[in-house]
């Protein structure tokens, strides 16, 4: 017995119109989504924020399809290539687990990677004499972002001095 296609049914005006009404009923009673596959720190982030899931569900989407883009650069034999494919095998691991953990793990973000992300302090460091610890382009309570003009002003004259190196070694051309 062959399979045969089914065949369409030929529905009036009044019909669809009824079927468009059941459907429309039947989705406004439909739940909101759980999101049961997204972890539950960030599983209330607004949409507008810039780690949302449904953002990052786009990124994961842009960045499977470079991938398979790039599909026969992991056997390739420039070395570009293959460290481009990695990365973006790495991305689309982290931007999963971030899905699975609430964690982001990667320092880009974006559909392309076309952002940093900024590290910020939670707890202060301090040196013994009691000053604060800072790295340049942490973002402080107190401070706001740490610059490489407040690191300068800070170790003053230290900052801006260069070594010079003697040899004492004599050089082996006998000269």
């Amino acid at each position: 017995m062959a399979n045969t296609p089914k065949r369409k049914k030929n529905l009036t005006e009044e019909q669809r119109e009824e079927l468009r009404e059941r459907l429309e009923i039947a989705r406004s009673a439909k739940e909101p989504s759980k999101q049961l596959s997204v972890h539950e720190s960030i599983r209330g982030l607004p949409d507008t924020d810039n780690f949302a899931p449904p953002r990052v569900k786009g990124w994961i989407k842009a960045t499977k399809e470079r991938l398979n883009g790039m599909r026969k650069w992991k056997t390739s034999k420039d070395p570009k290539e293959r460290k481009a494919r990695t990365e973006e095998e790495v991305y689309l691991n982290n931007l999963q687990a971030y899905l699975r953990t609430g964690v982001y793990l990667d320092n880009r973000w974006g559909a392309e990677r076309q952002h940093s992300v900024q590290s910020i302090c939670v707890a202060m460091a301090y040196h013994a004499d009691g000053t604060p610890k800072r790295t340049i382009g942490t973002w402080y309570p107190d401070i706001g972002t740490y610059s490489k003009e407040m690191a300068e002003e800070d170790a003053g004259e230290f900052f801006n001095k260069t070594k010079i190196h003697t040899t004492r070694r004599k050089n082996s051309k006998g000269t």
